[in-house]
């Protein structure tokens, strides 16, 4: 709103200092103070209001430490984040890009669904919340959303060079136009094309691109048309892997938000270098255009977490709740495919993957013992993983920074591969 604004200003006005709104780091930079602010303002207000409401956390007996002290804790307090989210966005953010208007929509429809989940838990008494198929609804209906823009959305291209454009059969897009700052970019600008393509990029491998319709190789020319066959089902099963997993990694004070900031903060540094012309053709990655907006969404997300971090970490004086976790994920996945760095997941989601992987585990070696020994038995003292640690004696506190610092590390890694081939 307030880039529109001062846009208007400096170009028919020529209101002094009103270009400052034109640079993303500046408007980055004062998206996440707004972000942190915000949560610290109104940070209180809504937990009060929580409890106020009697909106407290039902913790079932799992035989942990310090497990009874947090019956009656606020929850839903993702309503923290998403306020610290949506609003510094709306203010920082240039609202007629199609990528910030997508995580806009992912943010408000996850947390929709997150809330009802929460909602029947606690005024409904029913601890099984939303029933899961209609979590799993949610989930396919915003991975329908994010594949179809993808696809069809006539702002959402990559540059290559015109002869691969050409080789490749790609759409080349006469229309869509670019900023040009320099003579160097002028004079490059004239060998390259922008085009509609599902490529990606994918890490370790030489040239760091996989094109999704090679997986229709053997249809010909048809594949490129039916690519949504496959695109589609990926885009859904990712989105829903990645939103559940943040959903069970809410386990403990701290834990999902401190490692969500992590991912957040790394996927700001993607987008940044996703969407400079410079840098990206330096990284030999995908130049993305209009991409480097999600860098205000993704500093507004940082903001959103670390600021509902200061409420939430041990002890915590409020949860986030579905209401939260399924949003987070949503959001990590979503912004991840837009970036087209999607097979990074593995990688920077790494704590929800191993998360999500222990609960299978888990679950899978007690129903194959069951059956062949007639008991059950387990790989883990318990499921997700952050509780078997707080089983072998570990306190929770401790846990959360250990994973907090493999995070960090997961991060670290995730940037080095930009450049191992």
């Amino acid at each position: 709103m307030l880039y529109h604004i001062f846009e208007y200003l400096e170009k028919h006005y020529h209101v002094g200092g009103a270009g400052l709104f034109q640079y993303i780091s500046f408007r980055a930079g004062a998206a996440i103070i707004t972000s942190l602010l915000i949560s610290l303002l109104f940070g209180n207000r809504i937990i009060r209001s929580l409890k106020r409401l009697q909106v407290g956390e039902t913790v079932r007996e799992l035989g942990l430490d310090g497990q009874k002290e947090k019956e009656g804790t606020p929850t839903m307090g993702g309503f923290i984040i998403l306020l610290a989210t949506w609003v510094p966005c709306l203010l920082f953010a240039r609202l007629d890009n199609i990528y910030i208007i997508l995580m806009l929509v992912t943010t408000l429809w996850m947390t929709a669904i997150g809330f009802a989940d929460d909602y029947i838990k606690v005024f409904k008494k029913d601890k099984n919340g939303l029933a899961g198929k209609f979590k799993i609804f949610g989930q396919v209906v915003l991975g329908v959303v994010v594949a179809i823009v993808m696809l069809y959305h006539s702002d959402v291209v990559i540059r290559m060079p015109i002869e691969d454009a050409i080789a490749g059969g790609y759409e080349v897009m006469d229309e869509f136009t670019t900023e040009v700052t320099t003579i160097g970019q002028a004079k490059e600008m004239v060998n390259m094309a922008y085009v509609k393509s599902t490529l990606t990029n994918i890490p370790f491998f030489k040239g760091n691109n996989f094109e999704y319709s090679s997986l229709l190789g053997f249809l010909g020319d048809n594949g490129k048309h039916l690519i949504w066959i496959v695109f589609l089902p990926i885009v859904i099963f990712i989105i829903t892997a990645v939103s559940n997993a943040a959903n069970l990694t809410d386990g403990i004070d701290g834990l999902a938000t401190g490692v969500s900031a992590i991912i957040g903060a790394t996927l700001g540094i993607l987008a940044y270098v996703s969407g400079n012309t410079i840098i990206a053709d330096y990284l030999n990655i995908l130049y993305i255009p209009h991409s480097g907006e999600l860098v205000i969404f993704a500093a507004c997300f940082v903001g959103g977490c670390v600021g509902f971090l200061w409420f939430n970490s041990y002890p915590a004086k409020v949860f986030m709740g579905d209401t939260g976790s399924l949003t987070i994920g949503a959001i990590i996945a979503t912004m991840a495919i837009l970036l087209r760095k999607e097979f990074l997941i593995p990688i920077l989601c790494g704590i929800f993957v191993v998360e999500n992987i222990s609960v299978v585990l888990q679950v899978g070696y007690f129903k194959y013992t069951r059956k062949k020994y007639g008991e059950g038995r387990r790989i883990f003292k318990m499921a997700p993983l952050h509780h078997h640690f707080q089983k072998r004696g570990m306190h929770e506190a401790r846990i959360v920074i250990r994973f907090w610092i493999v995070g960090i590390i997961l991060a670290v890694l995730t940037m080095i591969t930009l450049k191992v081939r």
